[in-house]
């Protein structure tokens, strides 16, 4: 199957990086997803690569913007009514655990909260039927804090409003026609208005052939190795990528390296074979590269299919709703705050002055639902990308700034009981040197847990657990590593364009001006107060 017949209709991509929709401005004869058959292309399609408890709606306007008084972009009036099939709900991990995808967390409360008034929303589950899909439905949407607000408001009617809204449906983003039969995919497509995907795989290192499958052929941090300002225009093979990449050519090797190696050695293989080709051709690993290669497909795929993408960076913990700090596992940055604060590592590969580009995710999803109702009407098929960004503002964080303001809590309220203050965080310009104090570090925090007895030979300095931390920390190291010198920032002016048509209510409802964040505000009273109910399982001390 040629990729052409595979990506024709890949209009369904992701939040977590670049995400994809389609809106409708009829009912299509059949839906409009990953490798479906499509007919009769009457669609608009749009492509996007607790402190307080309290909603709060507060929004500063800036003296240099127009303010409209008009109805603005008509947020509300375009979500009235429409239903969607959402993608990206949650994957499979080992041991039986699952891996929720935030941004479609919140994408759907947010949807629910702002329109309760829409149609229904289809959502991908991965399950083994429908029962399972089902329990899964109420156990991890139904039942998670993310929509106590939504409860507070329907009262004893929220689950039966609940289980109307939102209707689960078994598929796989991964697969032929997204695990659908042509009869599902029908009866969905004559219901649905508009596509959303938040599916993807995040893992730096993944897997060659899996992360190829789900975020280039179901596409799409595109960087790659450059620094300056990144421009708000798309990636594609022969413009901004280079001519050499040829996909059909990565699928089959990734297709032969599946069929080469067996057992524990293939999985070893795969990701070796994927952080090799990123490197290759100027990507810094196998999730960036292979989501560079979703947006140049959707780019050189489209015909004249109306597109839009947008680029969030490092998603983390909401600003302000549905309430502050909300955070859905150990994201980007939490494991360099748990390695500090909680191991005391006071050490960290990285440079101090280096841009930490992070976007709460209340603003990555207003911004997604701002552009899906701005290009989800017209019938004009151009392709507009906006970057949801946090180095577009004038004072971005610094990667310095972040452990300063963990430092300055983390004193106050440890992660852990302990008589000794936490070090002022040294940084360090290589790999063997930050290895080196990591490694003297742990020697001495097991000497002083042995009170001084017990050491250990000089040839054998750590003990088996000491020798996976010492891994562990090398590994995290290498992997976090661009990331930690990145010089990097995006270009904003369409997002700022964007925001400046929209009207006051709208801006109320649906801000995300990265321009109102106040950094340290942010990290010490919102964000970390979110990794720690994470750590501590729903408490934040």
């Amino acid at each position: 199957m040629t990729i052409t017949n595979q990506l024709a209709t890949s209009n369904a991509i992701r939040v977590d990086g670049a995400s994809f929709f389609s809106s409708f401005p009829g009912k299509p004869n059949h839906l409009l997803a990953r490798r479906l058959p499509l007919a009769n292309r009457r669609v608009q399609t749009c492509c996007y690569g607790e402190t307080s408890l309290k909603p709060m709606t507060h929004v500063t306007m800036h003296e240099t913007e127009t303010i409209s008084v008009s109805d603005g972009v008509g947020i509300v009036r375009f979500l009235k009514g429409k239903s969607y099939l959402v993608t990206g709900a949650t994957g499979f991990l080992a041991k039986g655990k699952r891996n929720p995808k935030t941004a479609f967390f919140f994408l759907v409360q947010k949807l629910l909260r702002a329109s309760p008034e829409i149609g229904k929303i289809f959502l991908l589950i991965k399950a083994n039927d429908q029962e399972s899909a089902n329990k899964r439905l109420y156990d991890e949407i139904i039942s998670s804090d993310l929509f106590k607000l939504l409860k507070q408001i329907h009262g004893s009617s929220y689950e039966d409003f609940m289980k109307s809204k939102l209707i689960p449906v078994l598929g796989d983003i991964a697969q032929e026609n997204l695990g659908f039969d042509s009869e599902i995919a029908a009866n969905i497509s004559d219901e649905i208005d508009v596509i959303i995907s938040c599916g993807g795989r995040t893992t730096f290192d993944d897997r060659y052939d899996s992360a190829l499958s789900v975020n280039a052929l179901g596409p799409a941090f595109v960087t790659g190795k450059k620094e300056g300002k990144v421009p708000e225009t798309t990636l594609s093979i022969g413009e901004n990528i280079t001519s050499d990449l040829n996909i059909e050519l990565e699928l089959k090797l990734a297709s032969e390296a599946v069929r080469m190696f067996h057992g524990s050695e293939e999985n070893k293989k795969l990701k070796e074979l994927g952080m090799e080709r990123a490197q290759h051709y100027g990507w810094e690993n196998t999730y960036t590269f292979t989501k560079a290669m979703g947006e140049s497909i959707i780019h050189n795929q489209r015909g004249d299919l109306p597109v839009v993408i947008i680029r969030p960076s490092i998603i983390e913990s909401s600003y302000k709703e549905p309430f502050p700090s909300w955070l859905q596992g150990i994201r980007m940055s939490a494991p360099l705050i748990l390695a500090y604060g909680k191991d005391h590592i006071p050490h960290l590969l990285g440079d101090y002055q280096s841009y930490f580009d992070i976007i709460p995710v209340d603003m990555v999803v207003n911004a997604t639902i701002a552009a899906m109702s701005k290009h989800g009407c017209g019938n004009v098929p151009e392709l507009k990308l906006y970057n949801v960004t946090s180095t577009s503002h004038p004072n971005p964080l610094t990667l310095g700034e972040l452990m300063d303001f963990s430092q300055q809590h983390l004193l106050d309220s440890p992660l852990r009981e302990t008589t000794k203050e936490l070090d002022r965080i040294k940084f360090h310009s290589s790999i063997e040197s930050f290895t080196s104090s990591v490694f003297n570090t742990i020697v001495k925090q097991e000497r002083e847990t042995n009170n001084g007895e017990g050491e250990a030979e000089s040839h054998t300095p750590l003990s088996m657990k000491g020798k996976r931390k010492l891994k562990y920390f090398e590994s995290l190291a290498k992997i976090y590593q661009p990331y930690m010198f990145f010089q990097t920032r995006f270009d904003d002016r369409n997002t700022r364009s964007l925001l400046q048509e929209m009207s006051m209510e709208e801006r109320k409802m649906f801000g995300f001006d990265v321009r109102d964040i106040d950094w340290e505000s942010y990290i010490i009273k919102v964000h970390l107060q979110g990794i720690k109910r994470v750590v501590f399982g729903g408490r934040s001390s």
